[in-house]
């Protein structure tokens, strides 16, 4: 017969437990004494130079104005720190938009059994990737777009739909209505595709027959924007030149030509090395398998290949996102008046340094954890789910 030892527990002083909790508790409160006595020696200075640190700077006028832009001079500060903000939303979704899509299509060049395009794709790739962002940023400013585009003048017009010169490109863009209808008759587009295409996988999973969720989507979001056109009265307005000034469509200043074509050529170069090799760790059966249902290469690749890449490519294709939306400060350096251009200037005309940042530091957090809580949210919504 066997009896039981009772456990003898430890003295407080010897117990791993409490022993991990109280060293974890010393650290705490040594980097909040350290914080502690930073920001009081930072409060001390500034009292002691006159130097403001509160966030009153906000509501005094910027006294600056942006180009292509409503804003005056009187405006408050918060209200150009806004147009900052939207100008860096602009180029960085745009950028993250065609960076995706170029980057996906070199990184299956690299990939091909073409030998021209696959050295094509690699020079891209190993040029692009190599070349530090800045001077690749310079590049394009001055060298591309300054001086490679026309003149004025000359610009070219191809079509009569669009404007290249070395003073910005013109687009097509709408009229009438307001950008809150425009907007509005999007989001309806986009969510009545999204419920098409639930119906469409139903069908399918029921049925079996094709889904053709992409062709009865995008032929409802037709549908939607065409019923939204004639609702709220809009009309499309077409870029032309007038003198030496671009006027109708919608025009994109040469410092945003170029930053966008910066990010999106460096950016696309990190997306195709992703790219492939998330496609090179898809099982080879996979393609195999695919072949001998006598798919062709581009049905292999579109309906077999890529779906099982992409799960494995979009946690690190987030980590590009979030390099393009912070690399985009770097607009500051050809005067594309985005939130650390905004902010620069700001301090210029008197604002306080540290609270200036501070906020613009912030900004760029939120922006930050917005992208890589929507990569996560994509990230469960794809990922294989194994039984």
């Amino acid at each position: 017969m066997t009896t039981e030892t009772p456990s003898v527990r430890p003295p407080l002083w010897r117990d791993v437990r409490v022993l991990k909790w109280l060293f974890q508790l010393f650290v705490f409160a040594v980097v909040a004494a350290i914080v502690s006595w930073l920001y009081g020696n930072f409060q001390y200075n500034s009292v002691r130079s006159g130097i403001p640190t509160g966030f009153e700077f906000l509501d005094n006028p910027a006294n600056f104005t942006i180009p292509d832009n409503p804003l005056n001079q009187l405006a408050p500060v918060r209200r150009a720190l806004f147009e900052g903000f939207l100008n860096t939303l602009r180029v960085s979704l745009v950028g993250i938009a065609l960076a995706t899509v170029l980057g996906v299509i070199i990184g299956i060049g690299r990939l091909s059994t073409n030998w021209l395009v696959r050295r094509i794709c690699t020079v891209y790739v190993e040029g692009f990737r190599n070349i530090p962002l800045a001077i690749l940023l310079i590049f394009v400013y001055f060298g591309v777009v300054l001086q490679a585009l026309p003149a004025i003048a000359q610009a070219w017009t191809p079509l009569g739909l669009f404007v290249f010169s070395n003073r910005g490109v013109g687009f097509p863009w709408f009229q009438g209505g307001t950008p809150g209808q425009l907007a509005l008759t999007v989001l309806v587009g986009l969510v009545a595709w999204w419920l098409v295409a639930r119906w469409r996988k139903r069908v399918f999973d029921r049925t079996g027959r094709p889904s053709r969720s992409g062709l009865y989507g995008a032929i409802i979001f037709l549908v939607v924007l065409a019923a939204g056109w004639i609702a709220f009265g809009f009309s499309v307005t077409l870029p032309g030149v007038d003198g030496r000034r671009i006027i109708g469509g919608i025009r994109a200043d040469p410092a945003y030509v170029a930053l966008l074509i910066a990010l999106v050529l460096y950016t696309a170069s990190h997306i195709a090395e992703i790219t492939r090799g998330s496609i090179q760790a898809v099982p080879k059966g996979h393609g195999g398998a695919a072949t001998a249902l006598s798919l062709s290469g581009f049905q292999r690749m579109w309906y077999v290949i890529l779906p099982q890449a992409m799960r494995i490519a979009i946690p690190p294709l987030g980590n590009q996102y979030l390099n393009l939306i912070k690399n985009s400060s770097l607009g500051a350096g050809i005067s594309y008046f985005e939130l650390t251009m905004v902010t620069r200037i700001s301090v210029a005309n008197t604002s306080p340094a540290v609270p200036a940042f501070t906020v613009t530091l912030l900004v760029y957090l939120v922006i930050s954890l917005t992208t890589s809580a929507l990569v996560n949210l994509a990230n469960r919504r794809f990922r294989l789910v194994e039984r």
